[in-house]
């Protein structure tokens, strides 16, 4: 996602928060507002908007968004250089996209685990967790993320 197209759909998702719908609830935007800042490594959106998804997703039992606030808190963990905490959170998020089959969300999570091995320097486990991302993009035809990944792959030569 583009700089700009991030600033612009925060505005959106915000100003849901300020209007939500019947049909649409806080955890739903939550969810998506913690997504999109893990997406864009962004540190204090992370610590804005991670919590409450992780609260929300709770509260409603909702287990895509608690592995999706999993996933951000790890992301914010790695960011944050406290790299046990995050790889605890993405394993959690990667077993529980595993047991809801939810290929793309287990692509994003194995490449997060790349990201956080790299950070690591283990190399092996960086190549093993890219490598798995690819597969599970490649499956499903997600260009863009397939791409990402096998540029990350390449890095590590």
């Amino acid at each position: 996602m583009a700089e700009g197209e991030f600033a612009l759909l925060r505005q959106h998702l915000e100003e849901g928060l300020r209007r939500t719908a019947s049909w649409v609830g806080d955890h739903d935007l939550y969810a998506m507002l913690a997504d999109a800042a893990a997406q864009e490594r962004d540190e204090a959106e992370l610590l804005q908007y991670a919590p409450l998804a992780e609260e929300t997703a709770e509260r409603y039992g909702h287990t895509l968004y608690q592995a999706i606030a999993h996933r951000a808190r790890g992301v914010l963990h790695r960011l944050s250089g406290e790299n046990a905490a995050s790889e605890e959170r993405l394993s959690r998020a990667l077993e529980l996209f595993r047991g809801l089959d939810t290929r793309w969300q287990i692509g994003r999570t194995l490449f997060e685990l790349g990201e956080l091995a790299r950070v690591r320097k283990n190399w092996p486990s960086a190549r093993g967790h890219y490598s798995a991302a690819l597969v599970a993009f490649e499956e499903m035809r997600a260009v863009p993320d397939a791409e990402r990944t096998r540029a990350a792959l390449g890095s590590l030569d």
